[in-house]
């Protein structure tokens, strides 16, 4: 899914609030010539829509700068909002070329249902995103994880996870990420049935 956003460049000397009382949003870019940062403002309620579209330190949008010979790709780093009005008082964006190494949080999705769950089986989800590095061009919008297979007792840790093609695990590859445990009766009979044997 391609997300273009439109930016200005901010009026030298301009006020966030005023900005934001005439509906736009201040706005910063980084890495696209080094260390130097470019002021910038966007319109509020685009703002608000890109925010409903694309995730922070995820999705790659095409970031054009309509008063300025300057357009590529970005992530969104940073959005700083209201703790409850989730009013948007100020957006980062990081330029990204398609081979360029960033690390990044991406999120896990489970596909499939486990036998070990048909069973009975309680799943534990331990991590519901993972940290990884790709190039910019190769930016996954999730890692999925088909658990059919998986039997009560079973799990897997990050390690043995299989990526896509140029994306690496930043997280503890001894990490569980999942595990499928018995429901409480079957642990009891099995707990029964071993101090049984032992007698």
């Amino acid at each position: 899914m391609n997300i273009t956003v439109e930016c200005k460049t901010r009026p030298e000397g301009s006020k966030p609030r005023a900005l934001r009382r005439e509906g736009l949003i201040p706005a910063a870019l980084y890495g696209h010539n080094g260390a130097e940062s470019l002021s910038l403002v966007m319109d509020g309620k685009e703002a608000q829509i890109l925010l409903k579209k694309a995730a922070i330190n995820n999705t790659l949008v095409d970031l054009k700068i309509s008063d300025l010979p300057w357009q590529g790709k970005a992530l969104i780093r940073e959005v700083q909002a209201h703790p409850w009005k989730r009013n948007i008082y100020h957006l980062s964006f990081f330029s990204v070329s398609a081979d360029q190494k960033i690390d990044l949080v991406v999120p896990i999705e489970m596909t499939g249902t486990a036998k070990g769950v048909k069973l009975g089986g309680i799943l534990e989800q331990n991590l519901t995103e993972f940290n990884i590095s790709c190039s910019g061009g190769n930016i996954p919008d999730s890692i999925e994880i088909n658990i059919s297979d998986f039997e009560i007792g079973s799990s897997l840790s990050v390690g043995d996870v299989i990526l896509p093609e140029g994306v690496t695990a930043l997280d503890d590859p001894e990490q569980t990420v999942f595990s499928i445990s018995a429901p409480a009766k079957m642990a009891e009979d099995t707990a029964g049935e071993e101090a049984t044997s032992e007698a």
